[in-house]
């Protein structure tokens, strides 16, 4: 047991020695690392004080290397700086010298060298620190506005060079062949009563959709030039030396262009002392004045200032007015005269010209004429078409109230159609020529009602004061029968007129036939008045003898009918006499239409020889068998046919012959 402890406690000591050797070496070697580390740290720090030193030492050398690399900078700086200005300089002189050669050689160089001046003033005002900075801005700044002055001059001269008057041949064949004058004045058109020999309607209807070519005022090649003059001049702020410029020459050759045309200033004095048919004659000329001035000189105007101020906004409307204002106001002054003067009936149809003229160049006008400078002409010109609207209206109205009242004493001895039913009749037609121009007219101031129906009630209202008063005028006849052959007359024109014209599609079938029935009234009772008195000398009534005398005889000889030869030659003379009066009378008569003139006599005819015939065959025999029978039976009833067959012819007969 003993033995086996001390062999266990010998390892164990041998182990404790072992780790104390290590220890103890590991003690020595942190002690030499410590010492390694102290001594590296004192010389870390003398290297530390040293660099110090060192920087020290440098910083002034540093800081003058920096300034030299600044002063390097600056230097190449300048040196830049100064070459852009040495170009500038150099480009200006070369500006200058073309610029004092002026714009006539080289008109693109000119230009060219005034926006490298503009270029240097912007380039040189950069140029604050610049010592002639100052100097140089003020030079190059004389130097440009007597550049832009010269341009003034320029563009002056070459517009004005190239402004020409156009000729009034040269217009109209710019017009569609519709409505192209044939002869030298657009005038010459127009017939007696206002209208274009062509049907205005008709014309109307195809100068909506015909083509009209502007003519060229100023020649293409021009216009790039004017446009870089005018450009040039609106970036010197010469706007008002633009305006006046453009406006002066451009303005008095489209005034020139008018004139040659034929267009004259008349005031409304003027207007209200011309004759009629002057007046008429300048109104037409108007129409085709209007026409051509919107449609060609202004559609023209506008063309040629758009180019000219293209990019120029604030001036293009601005010149464009101030050119054409003045020849506005001189075609519309015409107009407004018209509008403004004494109504007439003779002046509606003038008024539906020109009222449709205006219609017809509404877009034109609004195209044209847009813009706030033109607001005034725009207004203008729309005003004086509803100018001519109202006073077309009230024109109208003028009409329907002065036919009911007309009082005009023109004798119609014949019984024939009165003056005013054929003009009246023919001013109906002549409104139906204007039917989409009334209707138009109508919706300017009945919004609601359907226009065709107004036409219609209008249509209506004027014919019902033509018979209102061709009542009046029939009341002048002492013969009743005339009286109502002057009505049967009239209303039959009336009617057939109707039936003939666009009227009977508005004022309908009923219409028609209902006044058809008041013309055969009429008829029958001319036939029953101027006939009745005479047929009586044929009736059988009255012939009878109240007593058995010797005048009383039958026709065998004898007395058994009862009859009176004495009332039947009494009666056989108050017809012959009755007849040869209503004959010299009826002869002088009128019935115009031959078809109611025809009827009207077989009419007659169907009544008067058959009742001739039976009174002649029953009782002849009592005066052929007399004395002198062809004293009482002058007439064979061919002879009354044919003497009837003279009757309404409307002119003077002897005495028939047998």
């Amino acid at each position: 047991m003993g033995l086996q402890t001390a062999a266990v406690a010998q390892p164990v000591a041998t182990t404790m020695d072992s780790l104390s050797e290590k220890a103890a070496f590991m003690r020595e070697s942190l002690q030499k690392s410590q010492t390694i580390t102290d001594n590296i740290v004192s010389i870390l720090g003398s290297f530390d004080h040293r660099l110090s030193a060192l920087e020290t030492a440098m910083r002034p050398t540093q800081i003058r290397t920096h300034s030299v690399r600044k002063a390097h900078e600056n230097i190449d700086k300048t040196l830049k700086s100064a070459e852009v200005i040495l170009a500038q300089f150099d480009l200006a002189r070369q500006a200058e010298a073309k610029i004092l050669k002026g714009p006539h050689e080289d008109l693109e160089s000119y230009l060219e060298a005034i926006d490298q001046l503009r270029r240097n003033l912007k380039i040189f005002s950069n140029y604050k620190n610049f010592k002639n900075s100052e100097v140089v801005t003020n030079d190059t700044n004389v130097l440009l506005n007597k550049a832009v002055s010269k341009l003034e001059e320029e563009f002056k001269q070459l517009l004005s060079s190239y402004s020409k008057p156009v000729e009034p041949d040269r217009l109209f064949e710019c017009l569609p062949n519709s409505v192209r004058p044939s002869s030298g004045s657009p005038g010459d058109q127009v017939d007696s009563n206002g209208k274009n020999q062509s049907d205005y309607e008709q014309q109307r209807r195809s100068s909506e959709n015909a083509v009209y070519t502007p003519p060229t005022l100023i020649p293409p090649r021009i216009l790039p030039l004017l446009h870089n003059l005018a450009k040039q001049m609106f970036q010197a702020w010469h706007h008002q030396q633009l305006l006046n410029i453009y406006r002066d020459i451009r303005s008095s050759v489209l005034e020139e262009s008018l004139r040659k045309l034929g267009v004259e200033k008349l005031s409304k004095d003027d207007v209200q002392k011309m004759q009629w048919e002057l007046l008429e004659a300048k109104i037409g000329n108007w129409i085709h004045f209007m026409r051509i001035a919107v449609k060609l000189l202004f559609a023209g105007e506008r063309k040629v200032c758009d180019q000219i101020f293209e990019g120029i906004d604030s001036l293009k409307d601005q010149c464009f007015a101030e050119v054409t204002s003045s020849s506005v106001e001189l075609l519309l002054s015409f107009g407004d005269a018209i509008a403004k003067s004494k109504r007439s009936p003779e002046k509606l149809f003038v008024l539906l010209d020109m009222y449709e003229i205006m219609r017809e160049l509404h877009s034109e006008i609004e195209t044209l004429l847009c813009g706030k400078a033109c607001t005034e002409m725009r207004e203008a010109a729309f005003g004086l078409t509803k100018r001519l609207a109202q006073t077309a209206s009230e024109t109208f109205s003028d009409f329907e109230e002065a036919v009911e009242k007309d009082a005009t004493k023109t004798a119609v001895l014949d019984g024939t159609v009165h003056p005013l039913t054929s003009y009246v009749i023919n001013y109906v037609k002549f409104l139906y020529d204007y039917q989409s121009t009334l209707k138009q007219l109508f919706q300017e101031f009945e919004q609601e009602e359907d226009s065709n129906s107004q036409l219609a009630s209008v249509t209506m209202r004027i014919m019902q004061a033509l018979q209102t008063n061709l009542d009046g005028k029939s009341k002048q006849y002492k013969d009743p029968a005339l009286t109502h052959l002057f009505l049967m007359n009239n209303i039959h024109y009336i009617v057939r007129s109707v039936r003939r014209s666009e009227a009977k599609d508005l004022l309908g079938d009923d219409w028609v036939q209902r006044h058809r029935r008041i013309v055969q009234l009429h008829a029958n009772q001319y036939k029953r008045i101027a006939w009745a008195k005479i047929l009586q000398c044929l009736s059988v009534q009255g012939l009878t003898s109240s007593g058995g005398g010797s005048s009383a005889v039958g026709v065998d000889g004898g007395n058994s009918s009862g009859v009176s030869r004495a009332l039947v030659k009494d009666r056989l003379r108050a017809f012959n006499i009755q007849f040869e009066e209503l004959h010299g009378k009826q002869c002088q008569w009128t019935v115009p239409d031959t078809e109611l003139r025809e009827s009207l006599r077989l009419a007659v005819a169907e009544v008067l020889l058959p009742a001739y015939r039976s009174f002649i065959k029953r009782f002849g025999t009592l005066v052929e068998t007399g004395k002198n029978p062809q004293k009482y039976i002058r007439y064979s009833p061919e002879d009354l046919e044919g003497m009837l067959g003279e009757f309404f012819e409307g002119k003077n007969v002897n005495e028939p012959k047998r």
